[in-house]
């Protein structure tokens, strides 16, 4: 036998990552989604005034709820090719990229800091690619997971921009929320 593992080994190894990143990374987003009121459920966000574009807000958790599912698949695929060069700097990555991603509720919807949100979604964008490229030299499959993500914040950021613009007095439309949302 020359391999080292079968092929239905490897798929077991994938599918015991997914079991694990695909949980975490949807329990991390919905922790971050409900630290603070958000969407409809913000008096903040009700008040402002929103671009023509801006989606129902029954959208934001489906398309959120899909992304973390894709990024936690593309993450286990990269987890789960053993000593495949670059894997590593390529999950620092992604942690980091995810962390940005779970800031930006609490500081757009908790804080109103409009402009920083911005900012956060910038650096969301720009290691999002970093990511994807690194994942890419991992494995391809990986970093085709990530692209979804990549046009929906570039999408976001848009929005995020045009909030900006529609109301550059956003931050003092009501006092920042400092309760959680979360059972």
């Amino acid at each position: 036998m020359s391999e080292l593992a079968s092929k239905g080994q490897i798929r077991m190894s994938f599918l015991r990552w997914a079991v694990v990143t695909v949980p975490l990374i949807l329990l991390l987003g919905f922790a971050s989604g409900r630290s603070v009121a958000a969407g409809g459920d913000s008096a903040w966000y009700v008040a402002l005034a929103k671009p023509e574009v801006n989606p129902p807000d029954f959208v934001f958790p489906i398309v959120w709820s899909t992304l973390y599912v894709l990024l936690g698949l593309a993450l286990a695929v990269v987890l789960n090719a053993r000593g495949a060069r670059g894997r590593w700097p390529a999950v620092a990555m992604f942690a980091i990229a995810f962390g940005l991603s779970l800031v930006w509720t609490p500081l757009f919807f908790g804080a109103h800091r409009i402009q920083a949100a911005l900012g956060v979604i910038g650096a969301m964008l720009a290691t999002g690619i970093v990511t994807t490229i690194l994942f890419g030299r991992v494995r391809r499959a990986a970093a085709w997971l990530m692209v979804p993500y990549l046009v929906w914040i570039s999408f976001a950021g848009v929005l995020n921009w045009r909030i900006g613009q529609l109301n550059p007095d956003g931050q003092g439309v009501a006092p920042p929320a400092r309760t959680s949302q979360m059972l």
